[in-house]
């Protein structure tokens, strides 16, 4: 069973396997039909396409961006993508992991923990000169069954009280030098940041476990221990990735704060801090 993450050459020794499942989760914010339309042009063998805004997300009613679907909505789409307990699930992108490590969240959050992301996504598929197909395609729907474990997140009245708060994003928009994306710049007061792309090498992989359990180690140090830390980012999806590196680096999985920072900012009632942040001290 692989939870975390999977090679490309591992993923092509089991694309014959009806018990797996490869779901392509391409997206681009600035053009949001863009990842589908790739999908069609050329995609894994047996791959289906769930998309953010319209599978992976509920209806803007609230909650940020990219409110949490509710359960009742999750497991007829994982029924529908032909997931039950039984199934192996792949999920990949063409962004190191950024969008699907939001599928890998969702599944865990609904109780299947046979789920990784494809280590280096569309691109690492394309090195290996994996086969590719046209098309739309569809998998026989399956039974899923889950039930969402409320210990894997918080809501916007619980941000207050966590200690080791991190802010996913890039530092510009951390910092409150530009925000392209939500109402107002900045971050929620006392809140960390760690880039989600702090978790790649150069070459868009995953580092190692070692190597990241020590940069979590030094970042929440003096906040308290990873099982208590909770990760946001714009809109609850990169996020996501921060979590994926910490449970990959062995550490207890943090929480996260759905709504995340376009939650946040859209109550002006709420504070905005600006700049580098709260320095870390023991």
């Amino acid at each position: 069973m692989y939870t975390t993450l999977i090679e490309a050459g591992d993923l092509l020794q089991h694309l014959d396997n009806p018990d797996w499942v490869i779901v392509d989760c391409r997206f681009d914010l600035s053009e949001p039909d863009q990842g589908h339309r790739d999908y069609v042009v050329a995609h894994i063998p047996g791959a289906v396409f769930a998309d953010i805004d319209a599978d992976l997300s509920a209806r803007k009613n609230g909650g940020g961006r990219h409110p949490l679907p509710d359960p009742d909505a999750l497991i007829e789409l994982f029924s529908r993508l032909g997931i039950d307990a039984n199934c192996q699930v792949v999920a990949h992108d063409a962004m190191a992991g950024g969008f699907a490590a939001r599928l890998w969240w969702l599944l865990r959050y609904m109780g299947h923990e046979a789920v990784a992301v494809l280590d280096g996504g569309w691109p690492a598929w394309l090195e290996l000169d994996g086969p590719t197909r046209q098309g739309e395609e569809q998998r026989t729907p399956r039974e899923f069954r889950g039930e969402p474990d409320a210990s894997m997140r918080i809501s916007i009245d619980e941000v207050g009280k966590v200690n080791a708060l991190v802010d996913s994003r890039d530092p510009a928009r951390y910092r409150g030098d530009f925000e392209p994306l939500d109402p107002a710049a900045g971050h929620i007061p006392g809140a960390l940041n760690r880039f989600w792309k702090m978790n790649l090498t150069e070459g868009d992989r995953f580092k190692n476990p070692h190597e990241l359990q020590r940069e979590f180690d030094d970042l929440l140090t003096a906040r308290g221990p990873a099982a208590e830390a909770v990760f946001y980012c714009g809109s609850g999806v990169t996020a996501c990735h921060n979590i994926l590196a910490a449970v990959h680096a062995g550490l207890p999985q943090p929480r996260l704060y759905p709504g995340s920072w376009s939650e946040w900012c859209a109550d002006s009632a709420r504070p905005v801090a600006t700049g580098t942040g709260p320095e870390i001290s023991s």
